[in-house]
Formats: C-alpha cells, sequence, structure tokens
C-alpha cells in the first residue's frame, strides 16, 4: 500500500519528492506520526470510497505546519488577511487552518478537498466530505495514538466514519472543557453537527 504512485497532477511531484519536502518541515517524532496517519488514512479511503492519492497527500500533509514558529503564523493571518480572531488561538488551530494557506503557496497544492482537510483536521466541520472525514480521524486514531477509549473509537470508525466522527467530537469537547481550554467556536458547531445525529451509533 505503501508505494502508491502519484498521477493525478494534485503535487507537482512524486509521493517520495513530498515525503522529502515534509520531513525537511518536522521532527523525526513528528513525520513518523505523519506517514502513520498517511496509512490510516489509506486504510480508511477505500471502503469509504475516497480516493486513494488524496487520502495520501492529505495524510502527509496535514501537520505539514506544525513545527513552525507563532510569528510565521501570525504573520500569515495578516498577510492572507484571514479571519483575525485566529490571532486569540494558537498552534493547535493555526497549524491546520493556516497551515492549509502555507501548504498551497509553498507545495503547490491547490486541491480543496485536501485543504479543508488540513483546515479541519483538528476542529471538525458541520460539513465534511468524505476525504475530511478520513483525515480527521486517521490523525485520532492512527496505530501509535493511545489515550482512554482510542480502542472503541477504532471500531466504531471501522464499522461507520461518520460515527467516528461524532465520538470523536464529542470527546474533544469533553476533553477541552474538563481541562479548562478554550473551544475554538467550529469544534463546537462540529459538536452540534454530528454527535446528535449518530447518538445510536455509540
Amino acid at each position: 500500500m505503501t508505494e502508491l504512485t502519484y498521477h493525478a497532477q494534485i503535487f507537482p511531484g512524486t509521493r517520495q519528492e513530498l515525503i522529502d519536502r515534509i520531513s525537511q518541515q518536522l521532527r523525526p517524532k513528528r513525520f513518523q506520526h505523519v506517514l502513520r496517519v498517511e496509512q490510516t488514512a489509506l486504510e480508511l479511503a477505500e471502503p469509504n470510497h475516497v480516493d486513494l492519492e488524496r487520502a495520501s497527500i492529505a495524510g502527509l500533509v496535514h501537520d505539514y505546519a506544525k513545527q513552525r514558529p507563532d510569528a510565521d503564523f501570525i504573520a500569515a493571518i495578516k498577510d492572507y488577511q484571514l479571519n483575525p480572531e485566529l490571532l486569540h488561538y494558537g498552534n493547535a488551530i493555526w497549524h491546520g487552518v493556516v497551515g492549509a494557506e502555507l501548504i498551497k503557496r509553498e507545495l503547490h497544492i491547490y486541491d480543496e478537498d485536501i485543504l479543508n482537510a488540513v483546515r479541519h483536521h483538528t476542529t471538525g466541520a458541520v460539513y465534511m466530505t468524505p476525504l475530511e472525514q478520513v483525515v480527521y480521524m486517521a490523525d485520532y486514531i492512527e496505530p501509535a495514538r493511545d489515550f482512554p477509549g482510542v480502542d472503541e473509537a477504532r471500531a466504531i470508525t471501522a464499522k461507520n466514519l461518520g460515527a467516528g466522527v461524532a465520538f470523536q467530537a464529542q470527546h474533544t469537547l469533553q476533553y477541552l472543557i474538563a481541562n479548562g481550554l478554550p473551544v475554538y467556536p467550529k469544534s463546537l458547531e462540529t459538536y452540534n453537527a454530528w454527535v446528535p445525529r449518530y447518538q445510536h451509533h455509540q
């Protein structure tokens, strides 16, 4: 499965060239996480009728900007005229929402489905395409993830991708509240859109 050949011209280069670019941006531990997310995304893609090349690229680039200094994100929010409300948050939100803009400009990936998968991989969104759902879940349940409930999350996701999204949305919100952390409005919208709909799948 690893040796996927890119042919759709979504990224101007080979999978190996993309991996090389990403490895320059990330420390080894984070880079290994990215490779596991790609593999998990590919495993989730097939049963959910998601294009494998898009799943591979989105999985690989989802954390592209994760280890950038805050100053890079603050400059990008201003330069690209993104929502100034973003300045109230930090890397956890920025590396997705703002990271997508850096991916577009630096890696020349313009596929909106992939960019949205990056934008929404930590917060979710009210409407997510199957690719966005796959990346959201792959990041959450990749093999090295180890938190209370991860096995349940894997089992639910294997049966029903949308139910997995609801599970993550609910548990992320519970975690943020339990720890007195700020809730990004989109995370709350994701909860409202997905959790009531999938209650009976839990």
